[in-house]
């Protein structure tokens, strides 16, 4: 695959060449390969055709997990989360060890695996949140916990120059990866202000279905705003906001 660096942008198709346009610029290549037909029915492409399905699983199950996540995840991504969360979701199938090659899927795979997954690598909660938290989540009742131990926030939080005020978010979800659905509820502080007084502990909570079946999802987010003329507003379209899966608890 070529770049195109011509001042002439190009999309389409001359002759065997193709042009066309990705995020990472315009580019160019050649016509030509297999056939998709024989793809689908040589048994030389058996192991294609396996591996194809399992990409596919994995890549559905990414959108459902975003989907589940939508409100978090519009005020806080980068460009390549979802190709991201599709490679580690790949990850997850793979460690599928009951499944047969090209049925492995999610629901068997090791979704812990996704623990401590960033959804914004221009801000990753790991490095922009630091004081010291725990995460607990109690199948029975459905509820999910992160204790924040007392912190100043002038020197736990990295702060991004125009930031006046945070929020901090949790987002508890239940995933049902075989039927496409899923139960997220979510828990936000007040709008907090950035200052040099310490914060006491803090608490967040929120629950889902008791005893589900399904993997849930603990998401742990800081939302940065600045305060105008008596009225909040999102910094930068959220470029800094960090959001991170705090906790995974597999299904049993």
């Amino acid at each position: 695959m070529a770049r195109q660096k011509s001042f002439l942008k190009l999309e389409g198709q001359i002759g065997d060449l193709t042009f066309f346009k990705t995020q990472d610029g315009y580019q160019v290549r050649e016509k030509g390969g297999v056939s998709a037909e024989r793809v689908k029915t040589d048994p030389r492409f058996q192991r294609t055709r396996e591996n194809g399905e399992e990409f596919g699983r994995a890549g559905k199950a990414g959108k459902l997990l975003r989907a589940a996540l939508r409100s978090f995840v519009l005020n806080g991504q980068d460009r390549r989360m979802a190709s991201r969360l599709t490679r580690e979701m790949m990850k997850v199938v793979k460690a599928d060890t009951v499944s047969s090659r090209g049925k492995r899927n999610v629901t068997d795979g090791e979704t812990s695996l996704l623990n401590g997954f960033e959804f914004n690598l221009n801000a990753k909660l790991s490095q922009t949140f630091l004081p010291k938290f725990t995460t607990a989540f109690d199948r029975s009742t459905g509820a999910g916990r992160v204790i924040v131990s007392p912190y100043v926030p002038n020197k736990m939080i990295r702060v991004p120059e125009g930031a006046t005020h945070y929020v901090l978010k949790l987002g508890v979800s239940a995933v049902d990866f075989e039927n496409g659905t899923y139960n997220t509820e979510e828990f936000s502080t007040p709008v907090l202000a950035f200052d040099n007084v310490q914060a006491p502990g803090t608490t967040l909570e929120a629950s889902v279905e008791p005893a589900s079946i399904h993997p849930v999802f603990m998401t742990l987010a800081i939302e940065f705003n600045q305060f105008v003329n008596g009225e909040y507003y999102p910094l930068q379209n959220g470029f800094f906001n960090a959001i991170q899966v705090v906790n995974v608890d597999s299904a049993v």
